[in-house]
């Protein structure tokens, strides 16, 4: 099943320049194809509900673990909602300079459909519009397209399993099988994303013209560059700071795992080697094994400049800007709704989706828009994410005093290199979780 995901990113592209060909070809006939499009984002706002209580749940499921180790774990979460806001402040700026989907002018069947659906709740009181947040029953949200309704409820049921201790262990054992079961058919839908993207593009270039190609290039270059100023402009002088460790010699040790991550679109393919190699490059495995996990949950980086620059896109596209109050808390509300999902395909557009239709539900058909690069741009978000990750335990490792820096020069120097073969037999390394010295690298360290 893995390697036939493989097919789906030259599909998607294939799509993609067939619909661009289309679009410019017989610019009337790609108009009509719009609906193909529209008929994707529809099966992705489906999913809305059960992605966003899923990785809710759980995900204050890790908070309570995670605060449980005391130091460590409020370290940890402090930092990751410290980048999270960052790498959200710079998406914001990049993306109002840049303007990207500016020019654009949709067609106005797609602002028609939106001015509906705003004027249908514009009459809505503010005591309206919070008692529409309390859901008729407390499973209904999941049947329903309340995306609001569905966070109060997941926020409810987290909560009450964290104060249930581990008797709520069951519980979110059988939230965690049906996350599962929902990220399998997220996954079986993203196969039609080929047809969606192909709709999608022909009717958005058969409107615009060669505007539609700028406009798509510009969000994706202004996604690329919003990434890296982040990593090398942010996280680059944070970790010489902190660590004394130079970012680019960081990046070399982890080559490989960049290397299976472009080939994957997802960071989460290299989360068991980057917990084996950050404990071979010193930080201690109390702290890796806190830190690497949370933060695939809590520290995304690439996601937040993803959907800070997919919003901004959309909205200038159909030509109905968003102030910065909106720009603030549609995407504070898409970071929180986004935990958890890191590394799956498809959640990014299904956390983007629910943003606009909780905050501006006329904008929700534009996502169709982002469907035909969404692949381009996953890779960058999720180097983004992994780099962030390597960063912060490293980062981490350093302020708990868990990190050893005469053995962390030794390996990015090259002088003990990362055994690959004894990478996953690691279980002799708890030989003293306290001192930055004896961790996991001591398994490493005899290879060759």
């Amino acid at each position: 099943m893995k390697d036939r995901t493989r097919y789906l990113y030259p599909a998607v592209i294939v799509a993609v320049l067939l619909g661009i060909a289309v679009g410019l070809l017989a610019p009337d006939t790609a108009v009509e194809l719009k609906p193909i499009g529209t008929g994707f984002v529809n099966l992705i706002k489906m999913m809305i509900s059960p992605v966003i209580f899923c990785t809710l749940v759980l995900g204050v499921g890790s908070v309570r673990q995670a605060a449980k180790v005391g130091k460590v774990g409020g370290l940890t979460l402090g930092y990751f909602l410290t980048m999270s806001t960052v790498a959200l402040a710079i998406g914001l700026v990049v993306g109002n300079l840049v303007h990207p989907g500016s020019g654009l002018h949709l067609d106005a069947s797609i602002a028609a459909s939106g001015q509906k659906q705003v004027s249908e709740t514009a009459s809505e009181t503010t005591a309206d519009f919070l008692l529409g947040i309390i859901p008729t029953t407390l499973i209904s949200p999941l049947v329903g397209n309340e995306v609001l309704q569905t966070l109060l409820v997941a926020l409810l049921i987290g909560f009450a399993l964290q104060s249930m201790g581990e008797r709520a262990q069951p519980v979110l054992n059988a939230i965690a099988v049906f996350q599962r079961l929902v990220f399998r058919v997220l996954a079986m839908l993203m196969w039609l994303a080929p047809i969606g993207a192909f709709g999608a593009i022909a009717a958005v270039v058969g409107s615009a013209g060669v505007d539609a190609l700028i406009s798509l290039g510009q969000i994706m270059l202004g996604f690329y560059l919003t990434c890296a100023i982040f990593v090398f402009a942010v996280l680059g002088p944070l970790l010489w700071l902190v660590a004394r460790v130079n970012i680019w010699r960081l990046f070399r040790y982890l080559g490989r795992e960049f290397l299976l991550i472009l080939s994957t679109s997802s960071s989460e393919s290299a989360l068991p080697r980057l917990i084996a190699k950050m404990e071979h490059v010193g930080v201690s495995k109390p702290v890796v094994g806190i830190a690497v996990p949370t933060g695939y949950s809590f520290n995304l980086d690439g996601t937040a400049i993803y959907l800070t620059m997919a919003s901004l896109f959309i909205a200038q596209a159909m030509d109905q800007p968003l102030s910065i109050g909106e720009q603030v808390s549609l995407l504070l509300f898409m970071i929180i709704a986004s935990k958890g999902a890191a590394g799956v395909t498809g959640a990014g557009l299904a956390t983007l989706a629910g943003g606009l239709q909780t905050h501006r539900p006329e904008l929700v058909d534009g996502v169709g828009l982002i469907v035909g690069i969404d692949r381009f741009m996953s890779e960058a978000r999720a180097l983004t994410n992994f780099a962030g990750n390597a960063v912060a335990t490293v980062l981490i490792g350093v302020w708990t005093r868990e990190f050893d820096r005469a053995k962390a020069e030794l390996v990015l120097r090259g002088d003990d290199p990362f055994d690959e073969a004894t990478m996953l037999d690691d279980d002799h390394a708890p030989a003293a979780p306290q001192a930055p010295t004896g961790s996991a690298e001591k398994a490493p360290a005899p290879t060759s």
